[in-house]
């Protein structure tokens, strides 16, 4: 498809060491992108995404992204580099339980200090360094990678799900303010996806009932996520903007 050929873009994918945020990296060097992979703490991962993306020059970037002085530094470096920026893929974040009536309030507080730091005050401070730059650039794409658990609720990871849906609204706010500047913001929110984190979980006692949650009798693959962020990403979703995509498998249908 047209649309979905990025030659010549910059791209930068927050937490694109592993998971769903390799598998967009790498979907967006497959169709044409220069992409700046982003890490937290595992050098060797990112460096692994890189040795697998074609094309190129692509390059690797490092930052805390709860960390606001890191997020602008980060930016700073792929503009400076690549000489551009035109898409920007929130997708780093993290998920840590924390059920009420079993976490001292101690352990409650940090959760929901370093998950809401992690999953939505960083995306917030990256979506500003970067919108700036588009704005002086003439434009660009925001798209960031919430869940299905900002909708149907987190029992136990309330903070998860808070942050998720805080990242939804944060970026339905931004795409109506944005879009004069030809910036367009996007969501893609998937469920149970096949990484490695999910594996322990995928695997165990809990897999078969996780599975059957959606009518296809699996769960999505990182691939399938990426292609949802692409869509979004492309020129022709433009009209789009504010939309949030569930990738989901029909385990969670909202109207």
């Amino acid at each position: 498809m047209e649309n979905m050929n990025f030659a010549g873009k910059i791209v930068l994918v927050t937490g694109a060491s592993r998971g769903i945020g390799r598998a967009i990296a790498r979907q967006f060097a497959g169709h044409g992108a220069r992409v700046a992979v982003h890490y937290n703490n595992n050098l060797g991962a990112a460096q692994e995404t890189m040795a697998s993306l074609p094309g190129g020059p692509h390059m690797i970037v490092q930052a805390e992204s709860a960390d606001p002085k890191g997020v602008e530094e980060m930016i700073s470096a792929v503009t400076d580099e690549m000489g551009a920026l035109d898409i920007v893929v929130n997708n780093a974040g993290i998920y840590e339980e924390h059920p009420l009536a079993a976490v001292a309030y101690e352990e409650w507080q940090d959760s929901w200090q370093q998950t809401l730091a992690t999953n939505l005050i960083g995306p917030a401070n990256i979506s500003y360094c970067a919108a700036r730059y588009m704005i002086a650039q003439g434009g660009g794409r925001i798209v960031n990678v919430s869940s299905r658990g900002a909708f149907r609720g987190e029992p136990t990871a309330p903070a998860y799900g808070a942050s998720k849906a805080g990242l939804n609204a944060m970026s339905q706010s931004l795409a109506k303010y944005l879009a004069p500047f030809n910036i367009f913001v996007g969501v893609v929110a998937p469920g149970f996806v096949e990484t490695d984190m999910a594996e322990s979980i995928l695997s165990g006692p809990e897999g078969d009932a996780i599975r059957s949650q959606s009518p296809l009798g699996r769960v999505a693959t990182p691939e399938e996520v990426a292609y949802a962020v692409l869509f979004l990403a492309s020129p022709g979703a433009a009209f789009m903007t504010g939309a949030i995509i569930d990738v989901n498998g029909a385990s969670y249908l909202r109207s």
